[in-house]
């Protein structure tokens, strides 16, 4: 199973959560990202229906899958903060 991690993370003059390279949206205070970003983390956990998904990867090569609804990943919320 895949693990994913949302760090909260001072970004561009406010905070925001990260996973990966890919930062959120700016928020103005610690507690929003971190509110955003245990929001995020228990949506992405959440099962949904079997469905078609197309994306680009860091090569700009995209790419067409299927999406298990029932293939969710467990997520953490790291705060440093």
């Amino acid at each position: 199973m895949t693990q994913i991690t949302y760090e909260i993370v001072e970004h561009d003059g406010g905070w925001a959560y990260r996973v990966g390279e890919t930062f959120s949206e700016t928020f103005p205070t610690h507690a929003a990202a971190l509110s955003a970003a245990k929001a995020a983390a228990e949506a992405q956990e959440q099962r949904g229906d079997t469905e078609g998904v197309v994306y680009e990867d860091r090569n700009a090569v995209w790419h067409a899958e299927i999406a298990p609804g029932d293939d969710r990943p467990t997520t953490q919320v790291r705060d440093a903060g």
